[in-house]
């Protein structure tokens, strides 16, 4: 099969219709032959700009709409682009964060031909099921977005040429790997700084997964910050981005620490529980016990108290993200350079 055995598909219509617009219609409208009509449908490959204005024009005007079956047949490529979430299925349908990223994703893909796959990457289908379905010709590239350590996908994904965006900092070893992250160490150490601030000198933290690089560098940042103030590091305790994790780690805390007067919280979710835990205990927020969460989501306004909190721009970060690949699909330099985004401190009523 070639570009021009491109055929055209008649849109399901309760309206009776004639045959449906063929190429060589196309080309008759827009005054081409029928080869520089179908490069100009099949991406403008040697067209002229007035060609390939003619053949929008046609295409538009005769409701034309290609056969993409056949184009990928002839361009390999399936106008589809994997959004990769290495996470449990319940994760992914509640936690905002990941609506924020196909928010994101959609909005830099929404001026293209290109469409957006959710691949929910269960964990122990990583190295089978799900790399073999994105190396077997699926999609034209990826966007990896809650990326854990031993996952595998930054090293396959990189063997396997699938052009591929990481939304958060890959692991040492792993930097061959284009990708978006904030400064979340800056974020960790900010967010402290503000409860040293105010006058906290018992700062526990709830971190984030260990096998994480945002929990990695939250706990890093906090540490920074306690450390240079002279106050001891030894209140912490891990969560796992979840409500339920945050309750369950702030009860923790509160066990070994009774004393603590501030808690930096390394996700909105987690502090949610945590917040929950401290008013079962008859701890005030703020003036028992002061706290700062990590994401500023939705969440963050609707907590008694409101939630102090750190920016994380994950909207604009996947909308980077998918930007990047985009230039790569088309063959355009990027820098292999990542990008990076400040942190922000939002105060509200709970620090």
């Amino acid at each position: 099969m070639t570009a021009d055995d491109l055929t055209a598909l008649d849109p399901v219509d309760d309206r009776p219709r004639g045959p449906a617009p063929t190429l060589e219609q196309v080309a008759e409208r827009a005054g081409v032959s029928r080869s520089t009509a179908s490069r100009a449908i099949n991406g403008g490959l040697r067209v002229s700009p007035a060609a390939q204005a003619a053949v929008d024009d046609a295409v538009a005007g005769l409701g034309f709409i290609p056969n993409r079956a056949a184009r990928s047949l002839v361009t390999r490529r399936t106008d589809s682009v994997a959004l990769i979430v290495p996470e449990p299925d319940e994760r992914v349908l509640t936690d905002p964060f990941f609506a924020g990223t196909i928010n994101g994703l959609n909005s830099a893909l929404r001026d293209s031909d290109l469409q957006l796959i959710l691949v929910m990457a269960r964990p122990k289908d990583i190295s089978t099921r799900t790399l073999r379905y994105l190396s077997g010709g699926h999609v034209d590239g990826a966007v990896v977005v809650s990326h854990h350590r031993d996952d595998v996908l930054a090293d396959q994904l990189h063997r396997s040429a699938v052009p591929t965006v990481f939304v958060g900092r890959p692991f040492e070893g792993n930097l061959h790997v284009r990708y978006v992250d904030v400064n979340n160490r800056g974020g960790g150490r900010i967010a402290a700084e503000h409860l040293v601030r105010t006058g906290r000198r018992r700062i526990a933290t709830i971190t984030g997964p260990q096998d994480m690089s945002a929990g990695l560098d939250r706990l890093a940042g906090w540490t920074d910050a306690l450390s240079d103030a002279g106050l001891p590091t030894d209140m912490v305790a891990n969560g796992d981005f979840t409500t339920a994790g945050g309750a369950l780690a702030a009860s923790q805390l509160l066990a070994e620490h009774p004393d603590l007067d501030g808690i930096f919280v390394a996700s909105d979710l987690m502090a949610v529980g945590a917040l929950r835990v401290l008013a079962a205990a008859g701890r005030s927020v703020p003036g028992d016990v002061a706290v700062v969460g990590y994401d500023n989501l939705a969440v963050a306004m609707s907590t008694t108290p409101t939630l102090t909190t750190i920016v994380n721009p994950v909207v604009a970060m996947a909308r980077v993200a998918g930007e990047i690949l985009l230039d790569l699909l088309a063959g355009k330099p990027v820098a292999e350079a990542p990008v990076i985004f400040a942190p922000e401190l939002v105060i509200r009523y709970s620090a």
